[in-house]
């Protein structure tokens, strides 16, 4: 009981605003404007990637909240296009680099050459090249590199910084999206719990099946050259730069209720203790399947993007909806299941998901 306590206190505490009056007054407009350029962002990068309204949706959320995101989806499906749309509307800078056995941890830091004068030449690499201006970085089959480059990246993640060149470089805007390679298992060294855990979302990037979009996708030449169709995007009349104290402003915002609060906080226990909400998969020991629920930062990341999608629905309060649209895409990589379902883990965690919401008595509003 007293650990129940304890952790009800916690949830509470991180959905307890800590702002006055005033400050709240001061942001409000701001927020407000900066609401017009998010749905500007989504439509336009709707019109220009067709079939993955949901995923931008999705992106946007997490770009508002500064929040990592994990892209999940076979290759061919538009996840780089859909990224360089994104920094084109957003502003800002991005870079790529792409997972490989042989990729140390220096080769994203710096490059090392020879000069035209035959001497060695030391270069920044893709991580540090654009600075503070970097918006979106990009790694590409992020389990084709090993652990030591994991790590590395993690800090940056964690602490919008790098050691380099004999001192601390730091990239205050800069937005992590990686994809795994989930089809060959050769060569791969898979993310652990704690890895994935820093990123707010893992995200489904999937091939419309709509015969309309497909067509336009294959026979429309505006989507057939990628660096035409991003040339042609309009820079955004912002500075992306605001964005972090924006995220702050709508944080501060959004309120909830004690019924909201008391729902997340047996949305947490349900992902620890499935059978005490009458949890159950087909053909799954439930007593078995988790090994770890959702940790502290997840339920923090969860809050924090149902704040953004409230704030998008132009609401100052979150609703139950909220949260039941971004749940799974934050809690799903998060969780740690018994290796035996391994196989089946993105179909099995999906229906965990989707018991979870409908076990779990929702609050009424109003």
């Amino acid at each position: 009981m007293a650990e129940k306590i304890s952790k009800t206190n916690s949830i509470n505490t991180l959905l307890t605003p800590s702002h006055g009056p005033d400050k709240q007054s001061k942001s409000k407009s701001n927020i407000q404007k900066w609401r017009e350029y998010a749905e500007n962002i989504q439509s336009d990068a709707s019109n220009n990637i067709l079939g993955q309204e949901k995923a931008i949706r999705l992106i946007i959320i997490s770009l508002f909240a500064r929040g990592h995101v994990l892209l999940e989806g076979g290759v061919g499906v538009g996840k780089t296009t859909l990224l360089q749309v994104i920094t084109k509307l957003m502003g800002g800078e991005y870079e790529r680099v792409e997972g490989t056995v042989d990729l140390m941890p220096n080769d994203i830091i710096y490059h090392a050459s020879i000069n035209d004068q035959g001497k060695p030449s030391i270069s920044k690499g893709p991580l540090l090249k654009k600075g503070e201006d970097l918006s979106i970085f990009f790694f590409n089959e992020i389990n084709r590199a090993r652990p030591q480059v994991h790590s590395l990246l993690l800090r940056a993640m964690a602490e919008k910084s790098i050691s380099a060149f004999n001192k601390d470089i730091y990239l205050p805007n800069m937005v992590v999206f990686a994809d795994r390679n989930q089809v060959e298992k050769n060569e791969t060294f898979e993310l652990p719990a704690a890895a994935r855990d820093r990123f707010m979302m893992e995200i489904s990037i999937q091939a419309p099946r709509n015969k309309e979009l497909r067509d336009s996708i294959i026979f429309d030449s505006k989507f057939q050259n990628t660096a035409k169709l991003v040339e042609d995007i309009p820079a955004p009349n912002f500075d992306c730069k605001e964005l972090n104290s924006v995220s702050d402003d709508i944080q501060n915002a959004i309120q909830a209720s004690e019924h909201i609060k008391n729902y997340v906080e047996n949305l947490w226990l349900a992902t620890e203790d499935p059978k005490k909400f009458d949890i159950n998969i087909k053909e799954v020991d439930m007593d078995d399947f988790i090994v770890a629920g959702a940790s502290p930062r997840g339920m923090i990341m969860l809050i924090k993007a149902a704040k953004v999608n409230a704030w998008l629905n132009n609401r100052s309060y979150i609703e139950p909806n909220d949260i039941n649209e971004i749940f799974h895409e934050v809690m799903a990589h998060r969780l740690v299941i018994n290796r035996i379902y391994e196989n089946n883990k993105i179909e099995l965690l999906r229906q965990f998901s989707n018991e979870i919401l409908l076990k779990v008595p929702t609050p009424e509003i109003g």
